[in-house]
């Protein structure tokens, strides 16, 4: 399956999100934990999370508001920088960021020790990576990668990547750590699923470690983020202002 023929498809289902953010002090012990509820869902050809619901309290009338207003700003953007990358040739995903192909990842590390391992009764081929911390890159996006080492997990019929484990050696930074800041052995991982039979979506995504991205992201902890419920469009009624909802149906197993 292609990857964009994959992102066809998933424009047509909405799914929940449930992310557990647990807070450490310095001496690694849990300091708070805060739990954020999103609805997954695509409009004008870009992806959006809606807040749903913060350590299990629904969202006031207000804050429903405010994060409608959030979601068209975010919306607006998007499409905007899509547009002009476009404009000047430049492929990219549906937010308008540079994409990374599989040839461009080649050059900034190298895969090795391919065998051919059962996950969730299909066969799937896993492969290490290793990125080339001495690799010339072309963006921040570009360095993250080449300082990665880690493990992916391809789907051997669909040819989708379905699982991915990864973590920092060593620390990483970006102008001297003003930008980015990550602390050594950071993880992360993630995990898709195959829904209806037709269409990958993800399942899970987790970090564990310290990152600071300027003033946005200062944490340090650890991160799981947990989706379910995943429904196909239905117009009924409105999840958004003249955006069409989904059917009520039975999670797929």
């Amino acid at each position: 399956m292609h990857q964009k023929a994959t992102e066809e498809v998933r424009k047509d289902y909405i799914y929940h999100a449930v992310e557990t953010r647990e807070d450490e002090n310095k001496d690694g012990a849990v300091k708070k934990t805060t739990t954020n509820e999103y609805d997954v869902f695509w409009v004008n050809r870009v992806p959006v999370q809606k807040l749903v619901k913060k350590n299990g309290r629904e969202l006031t009338l207000d804050e429903q508001k405010k994060e409608n207003e959030r979601i068209d700003s975010e919306i607006a953007k998007a499409r905007e920088k899509k547009d002009k990358a476009e404009d000047k040739g430049k492929e990219t995903d549906p937010r308008g960021n540079q994409m990374l192909t599989a040839s461009r990842i080649l050059e900034l590390g190298s895969f090795s020790n391919p065998r051919r391992v059962k996950l969730v009764d299909r066969d799937t081929i896993v492969v290490d990576y290793s990125g080339n911390p001495k690799a010339k890159t072309r963006n921040h996006f570009e360095d993250v990668v080449r300082d990665l080492v880690g493990t992916v997990w391809v789907d051997e019929q669909d040819k989708v990547l379905v699982k991915t484990e990864g973590h920092f050696l060593n620390p990483f930074k970006i102008g001297a750590g003003l930008v980015v800041n990550i602390r050594k052995d950071t993880s992360f991982g993630m995990e898709q699923r195959k829904v209806k039979n037709e269409v990958w979506l993800p399942e899970r995504l987790e970090g564990q470690g310290a990152i600071r991205f300027l003033l946005v992201v200062n944490f340090s902890g650890s991160l799981t983020v947990q989706m379910s419920d995943y429904r196909k469009f239905k117009a009924t009624s409105t999840i958004l202002p003249g955006m069409s909802t989904v059917e009520s149906e039975t999670t797929p197993k």
